[in-house]
């Protein structure tokens, strides 16, 4: 093929309508994803952070040994937003008994339920019993359009509760999610008690992914919240930034030829 052949790709948008973008314009709704106590403490003070969601291994990672002690100290720091917090049991009956507990550490709390237990077996009894005590839910760790019906349909009508489609997780896989995500809004557009949320997102795209599809809720790490403050920033003003950033740390290291 020759040079004249070739047919150029159409132009992107402006840099001027990219800088549009702005964090506060964005319906979907950012929750703060860890366990770090000073981090949720700050993160509480902001008014973009309209919710709060850890787990164990978060837990585990910010070096929690009292879960329980752990919980309450941060519904003392949370009290006016959601907030989610995980059982850790893989017996069904061990899992009722920890998510009645959780439920009664307030009215902000959601329990967080895994879609299976560490078997393979389906949370999905479980959850319409815990529904139909109205036990305000945040089923997690879904990844499958299967997964998601059958959460939809056990919860349609019930308490308040939230689907954690673990977006990030199917990229990882060479997956596009966004498919997965759409299908999801579609299912439970008809229910008004449940709500979507983004899960394990990978970067800043993620947030406005997750607000062009119709995500209720996105789940953000703390270290990756931290790049919100770049969204919408001129490109040309940023490729400046970045090769004096280079040209800086060259001449802090001193090298020469």
């Amino acid at each position: 093929m020759s040079i004249a052949t070739v047919v150029a790709s159409p132009r992107p948008a402006s840099d001027v309508a990219a800088g549009a973008i702005r964090v506060q314009d964005l319906k979907v709704r950012i929750f703060a994803d860890g366990a770090d106590k000073t981090g949720i403490r700050a993160l509480c003070a902001d008014p973009l952070i309209q919710g709060f969601t850890t787990n164990p291994t978060l837990m585990r990672q910010a070096g929690v040994t009292d879960y329980a002690g752990f919980a309450k100290e941060i519904l003392g720091e949370v009290s006016d937003r959601s907030i989610s917090f995980e059982v850790f049991s893989d017996d069904f009956p061990e899992m009722e008994r920890q998510a009645l507990e959780i439920a009664s550490w307030g009215p902000q709390v959601y329990v967080k339920i895994p879609i299976t237990n560490t078997r393979g077996a389906s949370s999905l009894p479980l959850i319409r019993r815990l529904a139909d005590r109205g036990v305000k839910l945040n089923v997690t760790a879904m990844m499958t359009v299967e997964q998601t019906e059958e959460a939809v349909e056990a919860l349609a009508g019930g308490p308040p509760s939230y689907l954690s489609i673990f977006a990030g997780r199917i990229a990882d896989t060479g997956r596009d999610p966004l498919p997965t995500m759409e299908y999801a809004v579609s299912l439970m557009q008809p229910h008004p008690n449940l709500e979507l949320i983004w899960a394990s997102p990978r970067e800043i795209l993620n947030i406005v992914q997750a607000d062009r599809v119709g995500c209720h809720i996105i789940t953000v790490t703390h270290a990756l919240l931290k790049k919100l403050r770049i969204v919408g920033r001129d490109l040309d003003e940023f490729s400046l930034a970045t090769v004096r950033m280079f040209y800086d740390d060259a001449k802090a290291a001193g090298y020469s030829m």
